[in-house]
């Protein structure tokens, strides 16, 4: 749904904004569990907030207007469309530009910060990402996230924006290892989903997120990443968080399919997106014309397509060639 400020106070606490940090104004493009999330985290503060969605009518120049921070919590499958019809519109160069989004465009194998930041060369980009399940958010339980941009001076003024004494925020100079720790998980997610969906215990759930941690690293220093961000809490706390919570809309893809569901049935129980199920075919197309080995997620990737049963995927990770135990493995 589309809210002002005035509509989100009635759900949420009395704003406490601190004296010295000045109100700012906050458009939030999606108005989803995540978006709204985020709404209501920056409401309390005394913020002023605009949630935009588009399946409303509300026009989208409306509401931009006098937007210092333009946040973006779509999904990735909508954020091309979005920021063209943003490039037809004026939009201030002060303008902070944030993206929240997880996943890879099909059409050009770009995360959403580097769509956003090749339609807008001269705003700042600001990536938001990090072990953040919408729903324990809204309860006001407490969660960190991480904020990374090259402009750090960007970042900082985001993170002043959202810190709060339940939501911790911490700034990183990587938004690529950022971004991709957020955006890569959601495919192990469904992995681990599977491993749960089939009860093949705590051990097994473990030594598949440490595997899979070593592929997210792989594949992301391959890209141009820092190999200490996927350590932090885009990377590793993100992926602890969705492989092992049933708020998890990508874990509970593969919990489904495990259960013998199909694809289309989890999605339509969902009712709502789970970025892993693109990402994991957009990342085995990227994988295959850079060369980069991902055991795991080709396993996910032949899962959902039907090729194999979770059965078959967990029999093939048993039973690759033995190897000495290092991240470039």
């Amino acid at each position: 749904m589309n809210a002002s400020l005035g509509e989100l106070e009635q759900t949420v606490s009395t704003p406490v904004a601190t004296l010295e940090e000045q109100a700012t104004t906050v458009t939030i493009l999606g108005a989803g569990a995540w978006g709204t999330a985020l709404a209501e985290i920056i409401t309390r503060k005394g913020h002023q907030v605009q949630l935009w969605s588009r399946q409303h009518q509300q026009p989208l120049a409306a509401a931009l207007a006098n937007c210092q921070i333009l946040v973006s919590a779509i999904s990735m499958k909508g954020v091309p469309d979005t920021v063209a019809r943003l490039q037809a519109l004026s939009l201030p160069k002060s303008t902070i530009l944030v993206t929240a989004t997880k996943g890879l465009d099909p059409a050009t194998r770009s995360t959403a910060s580097q769509i956003w930041q090749a339609a807008f060369p001269q705003h700042p980009v600001v990536v938001l990402s990090g072990p953040n399940l919408s729903e324990e958010i809204r309860q006001g339980l407490p969660a960190a996230t991480v904020v990374a941009s090259h402009d750090h001076t960007a970042a900082q003024r985001v993170q002043t924006v959202f810190a709060s004494e339940r939501f911790r925020v911490y700034t990183n100079t990587d938004p690529l290892g950022t971004e991709l720790g957020g955006t890569l998980k959601n495919v192990i997610a469904i992995a681990a989903g599977v491993c749960d969906g089939l009860r093949l215990g705590t051990n097994a759930r473990s030594a598949l997120i440490t595997r899979a941690l070593a592929e997210i690293i792989r594949i992301g220093t391959h890209l141009g990443a820092r190999q200490d961000t996927f350590f932090g809490l885009s990377g590793l706390g993100d992926l602890l968080a969705t492989c092992t919570s049933p708020l998890s809309r990508n874990y509970r893809v593969g919990y489904g399919l495990a259960q013998g569901k199909s694809l289309e049935q989890i999605v339509s129980e969902l009712q709502s997106t789970a970025e892993g199920i693109n990402t994991t075919t957009v990342l085995i197309d990227l994988a295959e014309r850079e060369e980069i080995a991902v055991p795991v997620s080709r396993q996910v990737y032949l899962l959902i397509k039907g090729a194999i049963t979770p059965q078959q995927a967990v029999e093939a990770l048993m039973e690759r060639d033995l190897k000495a135990e290092a991240y470039a493995n």
